[in-house]
């Protein structure tokens, strides 16, 4: 055997170290790509014995995505070394991946190449493996992001929705989303079972002490292979759901998974499976990553019913006040004038009809509160209602409480959105509530002027003025006005001096439509 830089072939001492290689080593002819030699280990490693390989095409070995590139090297002219990672087969046709060594020679005056090879496939799979579980785990974090994401987006819990995420991550049989009452634990929501029976809310009472301690007090998920097994733990879960046994028919692997806030259990999760022991550490980390999230939901959920709550308590407690304020003292007074109405007529005419015309504006007055109340409960009415006719409702609303007359004034015509008619109604009030409390003024005019996407409302008044750098800094009913207009995009001004009344101006006006480049 020689080399083609005029080595010659190694002799018989060598043939024993060909043969003892632990490597498969081919040598191949170049001109017809026949193994014409090869060792113990390359016809182990391909399912042949060595005489079977001589004369064998060397592409038998190998799968068809590497014929170009072995083909490529042996007919060009160069002999470097070529290496890479390919699949060859087995006799029987299954694959193996392997690392190829190709190095040009001449072997029996023929020119060659000599292959070897190196069964590699136990670290191929184990990297495979490795970057499965590489994306396997950045699949779950991301997942588990969007989950995140899609519970904290909205502050209404969505107990039907947490179980769809769940099986994002976790595949299950069925699944109880429960919250903790006291000792009950109520189903919330349910997925998988088409018992009839079953509908929610359903509750599971936890009498039994030990059932408390071992199912809230441990506060940390438990698995449990098999429901049916003699383990103690089975027989735990049998006897806890005792009441709805339906639960465990046709499935085997059971898993509960606590809702936890600050060290309170707050409820928990129950996961089921139709395959014995299917749920593993990792589905319990990833359940109880979930539940924890769930958590936070179903407080955050909780304080948010009771922040609507108590704005609505106090809401009816403002609209108490101002039945109160106004419409009772109006009542009130119109009451006294109708009893002393006719002794009076009698005595005086003239002073009679001048308490008529009280008697008018106060119940006019009343009648216009009433009307501004009942509309505060239905806010239907304020966006279904014409801006100037609310406006008019107003003033007439001040004028019966305060005998200041109110004029109103509408230009143009429009359409807004209702959030904006709201905004501006309210604004109103608060500014003639001031009026009302602080002005004593004789005159109020309220001016609406509408142009194309826009609104300007005015509210000026007589009376005694303020100075705004001393109102500026501590006076909340302008701050709350303020921040009233913002929500809305508009723009509020208040113009006031000492002795000169009051202007407040609020300007609105649609944003301009943003045009895709």
């Amino acid at each position: 055997m020689s080399y083609s830089d005029g080595r010659q072939e190694p002799g018989e001492p060598y043939r024993s170290v060909f043969e003892a290689t632990g490597d498969g080593l081919l040598v191949v002819n170049r001109l017809t790509g026949c193994v014409v030699e090869a060792n113990p280990a390359a016809g182990a490693m391909h399912g042949y014995t060595r005489g079977e390989l001589i004369g064998l095409p060397v592409t038998h070995l190998m799968h068809p995505n590497n014929y170009a590139s072995f083909s490529q090297y042996v007919q060009g002219t160069t002999c470097d070394v070529f290496e890479l990672l390919a699949v060859h087969l087995r006799r029987d046709g299954t694959p193996f991946h392997a690392e190829v060594r190709w190095g040009g020679f001449t072997y029996q005056n023929m020119s060659c190449v000599l292959g070897v090879v190196r069964d590699v496939s136990a670290r191929v799979q184990a990297e495979q493996a490795l970057q499965r579980r590489v994306e396997i785990h950045a699949l779950e974090q991301s997942t588990l992001l969007e989950i995140s994401q899609m519970l904290a987006a909205g502050l209404e819990l969505k107990p039907d929705l947490i179980l769809d995420q769940l099986r994002t991550l976790v595949e299950y049989t069925h699944a109880e989303l429960f919250e903790l009452q006291e000792t009950t634990l109520v189903a919330l929501a349910m997925r998988g079972s088409s018992r009839p029976e079953l509908v929610v809310p359903f509750h599971i009472h936890l009498d039994d002490p030990a059932t408390v301690t071992t199912l809230l007090n441990e506060r940390q998920s438990f698995r449990i292979a098999d429901v049916w097994s003699a383990d103690p733990e089975a027989q735990f879960i049998r006897a806890l759901l005792n009441s709805h046994v339906t639960l465990l028919e046709g499935v085997r692997a059971w898993m509960w998974v606590p809702l936890m806030v600050k060290g309170r259990t707050i409820g928990g999760m129950s996961v089921a499976h139709a395959r014995a022991d299917y749920f593993t550490a990792h589905h319990a980390d990833l359940a109880q990553t979930i539940a924890n999230q769930a958590a936070i939901t179903m407080v955050n959920a909780e304080l948010y019913g009771r922040a609507q709550a108590l704005a609505k308590l106090q809401e009816r407690q403002r609209l108490a006040q101002e039945l109160h304020d106004a419409v009772n003292q109006s009542l009130f007074s119109a009451g006294l004038i109708a009893e002393v109405l006719p002794r009076l007529w009698e005595q005086n005419p003239d002073e009679g009809r001048r308490s008529l015309e009280d008697l008018r504006r106060l119940t006019r007055g009343a009648l216009a509160e009433m009307r501004g109340l009942l509309a505060e409960l239905r806010p239907a009415v304020l966006t279904g209602t014409e801006l100037g006719d609310l406006l008019r409702q107003l003033g007439n609303a001040l004028t019966g409480r305060t005998n200041v007359p109110a004029s109103v004034t509408v230009v143009g015509q429009g359409s807004l959105p209702p959030d904006v008619q709201v905004a501006l109604y309210r604004l109103c009030r608060e500014a003639l509530n001031n009026v009302a409390k602080h002005a004593m003024a004789s005159q109020v005019n309220i001016h609406l002027q509408y142009a194309p996407g826009a609104v300007e409302l005015h509210i000026r008044d007589d009376g005694r003025g303020f100075d705004m750098q001393r109102a500026s800094a501590g006076h909340s009913g302008l701050s709350m006005m303020r921040e009233r207009a913002e929500a809305i995009g508009a723009v509020l001004s208040v113009v006031s001096e000492p002795g000169c009344g009051t202007t407040v101006t609020v300007r609105w006006a649609e944003a301009p439509e943003v045009k895709p480049e």
